[in-house]
Order: C-alpha cells, then sequence, then structure tokens
C-alpha cells in the first residue's frame, strides 16, 4: 500500500509527491527531546522522564476510517505514547511530549488526534472502547449526534464507566450530519489534555466531496501534565493551565509541513479545497489563510445557508467548535501560511516561527530551492 501525504483525507500517494517534486528526497534533520528547559535540575528530571517513557511507541498522525467500509463497525484502544510534535533541532525544537493517551482504531498506529471516524447519514456504526490492557478506566463521548442515554458516555449520568479489564459497546446513530467531536469523558479536564480526542465526521446522503478534503485538529497542551505523568517531578494543575506546545493534527511547525508525518494542504492549480477544522484544545484559536479567502460552509455539524456565507480570512474557533471552510486553489502559485494569529501561539518555546503553522503548498512550487529547504527544517528524508 502506498503510503497517504499531506493532510489526512487527500488520497495523494508519495509516489506522486515525489513526482511532483522531482527530487529524490532531500537532507532530514534528527533529535527527540522534550521542550526547551532552561533549569539544569529541571532539565536533568525531564531527561530521567523521557529515557522512562523512551519504550513507548510515538503517535502518529490520523488516518481516515471508514466505517461503513467494515460492516459500520470500529475497535478503539487507549494506547500509552510519546507525541513528537517536532522531533528535529530547527526552530526550536526538538518538541516533544513524553507521554499522551493515544487513540488506536482497530489494528492501525495510535495516533494523536485519534482517527477521524468517518460515516454517511444512515450509517449508524457500533464503538467498542477495548481496555482490557488499560491501566485506568475511559469512556467515548460523541458530539454532534442523537443517542439514546445509555449511549451518551458520560460515567456520572449514565452509570457507566469502562474500567481496565473491560469492553464495552456504544451504539452511535449517523443522524445529524456535519463534523463532529469525540472525547474521553473520565476526568475530561486531564483524559482530553493526555490526547484522548478526535473528530467524529457524518457525510450527509449524497454528498460529493471536494477536490480536496481535509481534516485538521488544533490543540493548546500544557507540556507540564504530559512530563508528570511521565514520572518527572513537576507541578501541574488544571486551574493554572501554562501552554507551551501547539498543534496541528499533533505536529508543531515546521513538522506540520512534513508531508507523510504532518498535515501539508497540497494543491493543484484550481482545486477546490474543503477543510474541515476541530478545536479540541482549552483556548480560542484565530486561524488566517494566507493569500487565499474562503467561506464557511458548516459550523458544528449545520450546514450555513450560501446567503449567509461570506469571504474571509481569519477562522476563530473556540474549544469544542468545528467549521468547515471551502476555498479555490486560484493564487500565485507558491507557498501560503495558515496559522493561528495569537502570534505566541505560533512558537516553539521562545523561537518564532513554530507550534500552531501549517501551510498551503502548490504542486508547482514544490520542485523549488524554498519547498526542499522547507523539507528540510520539517524533516522529511525523501
Amino acid at each position: 500500500m502506498t503510503k497517504q501525504v499531506g493532510a489526512p483525507g487527500t488520497d495523494l500517494s508519495r509516489r506522486q509527491f515525489m513526482k511532483a517534486t522531482g527530487t529524490a528526497g532531500v537532507l532530514g534533520l534528527a533529535g527527540c527531546t522534550a521542550p526547551t528547559n532552561t533549569d539544569p535540575s529541571q532539565a536533568e528530571a525531564a531527561t530521567a522522564a523521557q529515557q522512562s517513557a523512551s519504550s513507548l511507541p510515538a503517535a502518529a498522525k490520523p488516518q481516515v476510517v471508514d466505517v461503513p467500509e467494515q460492516n459500520n463497525q470500529v475497535t478503539l484502544r487507549a494506547v500509552n505514547s510519546t507525541l513528537p510534535a517536532h522531533p528535529g533541532d530547527s526552530m526550536g525544537g526538538p518538541v516533544e511530549l513524553p507521554k499522551v493517551w493515544a487513540w488506536q482504531a482497530d489494528d492501525r498506529e495510535p495516533s494523536v488526534p485519534g482517527p477521524i471516524i468517518r460515516t454517511t447519514e444512515g450509517e449508524d456504526i457500533e464503538v467498542t472502547l477495548d481496555n482490557t490492557n488499560a491501566d485506568m478506566p475511559h469512556t467515548v463521548h460523541f458530539h454532534g449526534v442523537r443517542k439514546t442515554w445509555e449511549n451518551d458516555g458520560v460515567p456520572t449520568t449514565t452509570g457507566i464507566t469502562v474500567m481496565p479489564g473491560e469492553k464495552h459497546t456504544y451504539e452511535i446513530p449517523a443522524n445529524v450530519p456535519g463534523t463532529h467531536l469525540y472525547h474521553c469523558h473520565y476526568q475530561t479536564h486531564r483524559h482530553i489534555d493526555m490526547g484522548m480526542y478526535g473528530i467524529f465526521r457524518v457525510d450527509p446522503e449524497g454528498y460529493e466531496q471536494a477536490d480536496q478534503e481535509l481534516f485538521m485538529t488544533v490543540k493548546d497542551w500544557d507540556s507540564r501534565l504530559n512530563r508528570q505523568m511521565a514520572g518527572e517531578d513537576v507541578s501541574y494543575s488544571p486551574r493554572d493551565r501554562k501552554p507551551d506546545v501547539f498543534t496541528i493534527n499533533g505536529r508543531s511547525a515546521p513538522r506540520t509541513l512534513h508531508p507523510e508525518d504532518g498535515s501539508p494542504v497540497l494543491v493543484s492549480q484550481g482545486d477546490t479545497v474543503r477543510v474541515h477544522f476541530a478545536n479540541n484544545g482549552y483556548m480560542n484559536h484565530p486561524i488566517h489563510t494566507h493569500n487565499h479567502r474562503f467561506r464557511v460552509i458548516e459550523k458544528d455539524g449545520a450546514q450555513i445557508p450560501e446567503a449567509a456565507q461570506y469571504e474571509q480570512d481569519i477562522l476563530d474557533m473556540a474549544p469544542a467548535e468545528r467549521k468547515t471552510i471551502e476555498f479555490e486553489a486560484d493564487a500565485d502559485p507558491g507557498i501560503y501560511l495558515m496559522h493561528c494569529h495569537k502570534v505566541s501561539h505560533a512558537m516553539n518555546g521562545d523561537a518564532y516561527p513554530g507550534g500552531m503553522v501549517g501551510g498551503i503548498v502548490y504542486e508547482s512550487a514544490m520542485d523549488s530551492d524554498v519547498f526542499s529547504q522547507l523539507m528540510q527544517y520539517a524533516g522529511y528524508e525523501g
């Protein structure tokens, strides 16, 4: 099977990408540690925590799971992992969260965000939470769709908690088309912040996909929680969050531009591009697209009438909010940023740029020297 490149949802293969770049690859950058810490004693503790977590698998970027293709069933497991947000040493790297709880769908790679669970209106699904090998309780709560009380995934109101060693199957109707979320609702303030979140997409009946149909999840992190969970002696309180890592689909710039591990928006001139955005962080994020104006066509699963749509270039998203944008790739072919305009969110530590920065990359610009340099920053080895 050819490895998919670009943001989740595109069907561009690695072979097509290599053909577009016209190169055999570029030099990669290495390295893998937690966010930079200037206090020597804290740095030593961070290194010890990383070493204790070094046996954990690295969480991948999310994959799309077409649930109707597998008999409308999917199994989710929580997997202790690391999150290599930016493993290179360029642009303020390396940036890594030494412990996260990734979602694994069936036999796919565990990922943060979790897999994009996609179905079609009317194709109800069964989601089995397999907690048999877990070390703590979990649940799964799905936003947006209307379901029975016992399938709401909230332990305190349904009385259902999936304990370690147990399995539980949720019956989730596909009765509200649009882009929704799912996440663990046990000790929600910690479990989402440890990586247990993802996108749930219900396509309307007769849905026509765009030329490029992509998924993007933004997230702010306070790495103290992840470092504490990895064994580092660090103080953390959810009442005193101090976000210091900012990601798009689990990666920080420049790793966001890595064609296989990151989520660049790769387009050809004239493409209609549709991006389903979700904010699974705890802060607002205003995403700005350079040189492209878009229309918001869906919000929280509801279609926006064409008469109410207008062109804009800032997409502000509150926590848990979902918005779908659409634009034409009709700009002068090149490489354009797509980033949070809270500028401190576009940084890795004290280094700018970094963090919540992605890009819109035209196929014809992929064989340029500038793109080759970006691939070096991103650590792409070709």
